[in-house]
């Protein structure tokens, strides 16, 4: 699989569109709705919308392009960082900088949103510990690439076919 930067760029750009006014939003709850984005794409479609690598770490998912991907796009002035304060911690906040014109195919944008529906209630800590249990997550070693096939293990709890069958 070869990165799609391109990709990865509109699908980043699309979820700082559609969590612009959650306060909880920052780069872990990002970095983990793009896991699950190409996670449920790969389940439902036998490969992945970014073709990203997504890293296991004690503090989560690492997404091995996000820094790059962020930088590129602050430069261009595309996004704006800030650290914020949000209760006991400090998130890494991303904005845009303008109206994006963001557009997916209607099959891909309707699993892309019921992803980011499924994942952007959750803070950090709460979705921390419902990735780990994840079972590609699970299974991936610490600091080690997490495998896309492992999607085919999940339970009826992480399943986006399952849920999609029950809509």
């Amino acid at each position: 699989m070869r990165f799609n930067e391109s990709e990865y760029k509109k699908l980043l750009i699309y979820i700082l569109a559609n969590c612009y006014d959650k306060p909880h939003v920052g780069k872990t709850v990002i970095i983990t709705s793009l896991y699950f984005i190409d996670f449920n794409y790969y389940e439902i479609y036998g490969h992945s919308l970014t073709h990203e690598s997504y890293i296991k770490s004690k503090k989560g998912i690492q997404s091995k392009h996000f820094s790059k991907i962020t930088e590129e796009l602050i430069e261009k002035r595309k996004i704006h960082f800030k650290k914020q304060a949000y209760y006991n911690t400090t998130l890494h906040k991303y904005y845009l900088t303008q109206l994006p014109d963001v557009k997916f195919p209607k099959k891909k944008e309707e699993l892309i949103d019921l992803s980011i529906r499924h994942i952007i209630t959750k803070n950090a800590t709460t979705l921390l510990k419902y990735v780990s249990k994840d079972p590609p997550f699970k299974i991936a070693d610490f600091n080690d690439e997490i495998d896309y096939n492992y999607v085919y293990f999940r339970n009826s709890r992480y399943s986006i076919r399952k849920k999609l069958i029950n809509l």
